[in-house]
């Protein structure tokens, strides 16, 4: 037991070597091409456009948290919110998608996950929404498209129909978790509370199995026969995972879990793209993307044969494609 303890450790190890090698090897290596006009852009900003040392971006909200973004490029602005526990890396393979394609795209890691602030409060979908607002306005964004996956589609819908729609033009919801997960006399195809208890329970425990678990089996489908788990999937996930605070990914199980969206779809009357697999193993397709649809006054529903929950990552070029798509209509 201790010689497999030992050699995890070593493959972890190097891989976390690997990780800083590539980091500063990539931080060297962008290009001053994708430098544009700079405008009446922030300063931090400016520098980033024109070429300069990039550095850390955040903004804090009225309540003192310092939220984590990225903003790359310009154009019409896509914003990105990511999924539970992770943080605004999950999106690296559509931010860099539309980046080439003229796009600005901006993410940014959710209270108390990913490089944000770990705060003890405010772990709730309130928060969420009015944070995200909160950068909006600090970026004076107009006209954006915002997609949210999972626990993130959840946080588009509530900010949009909390905070008005007149900086949106469109929005995207991919595997999410609306209208509500949880089971309950109006709910009946919702999953038992006992199921999210687990969750709060392997967190409070174990999160670090917990965390290699979620990924190599039901996340993105690793776990379905014929299936080809990649490591460096897994090992992203797990390491995006163990960034965030424990009472941020603790608290936002019952965010994400018992808020319903029923009213703020309803109240939506920008277009809104739902995505969603029809194998997905954490939000499942029959209780979440049908219904949203049906509650959206401008809904298209877009369902993916035997993709799963982490379809934004296992099969990135037909996401990103139906993206593009939406986007130029």
């Amino acid at each position: 037991m201790s010689n497999t303890l030992d050699r995890r450790s070593a493959e972890i190890s190097r891989r976390e070597a690997l990780l800083v090698a590539a980091g500063v090897v990539g931080a060297a290596a962008i290009p001053r091409s994708i430098a544009a006009e700079t405008g009446g852009a922030s300063p931090q900003r400016a520098a980033l456009l024109s070429g300069g040392a990039p550095s850390m971006s955040s903004i804090n909200t009225p309540d003192g948290v310092e939220i984590f973004y990225k903003d790359w490029g310009q154009g019409q602005p896509i914003v990105f919110s990511h999924g539970w526990p992770l943080s605004a890396d999950d999106w690296d393979a559509q931010m860099l998608f539309f980046l080439q394609r003229g796009y600005r795209v901006i993410a940014h890691d959710r209270r108390g996950h990913g490089r944000s602030t770990q705060v003890r409060s405010g772990h709730d979908m309130d928060h969420y929404a009015d944070d995200l607002a909160a950068l909006a306005e600090h970026l004076e964004l107009k006209d954006a498209v915002h997609v949210g996956h999972s626990t993130g589609g959840g946080e588009v819908v509530h900010y949009i129909a909390r905070h008005s729609e007149k900086r949106v033009a469109k929005a995207a919801i991919i595997a999410a978790v609306p209208p509500l997960m949880l089971k309950t006399p109006k709910n009946p195809g919702g999953l038992p509370k006992e199921v999210f208890d687990g969750f709060q329970t392997q967190v409070a425990t174990n999160r670090a199995q917990f965390y290699y678990d979620l990924p190599a089996g039901p996340f993105y489908g690793y776990n379905r026969p014929g299936a080809k788990p990649s490591q460096g999937v897994i090992w992203n996930w797990w390491r995006q995972g163990m960034m965030g605070g424990a009472i941020a990914h603790y608290d936002g199980i019952v965010a994400f879990s018992q808020t319903d969206f029923t009213e703020d779809l309803q109240k939506i009357t920008v277009p809104v793209l739902v995505m969603h697999g029809d194998d997905d193993q954490i939000v499942p397709y029959a209780d979440s993307a049908p219904l949203s649809a049906k509650l959206l006054k401008n809904g298209e529903l877009k369902t993916y044969k035997g993709y799963p929950h982490g379809m934004p990552t296992t099969h990135a070029d037909k996401i990103n494609a139906d993206l593009l798509a939406f986007l130029k209509k």
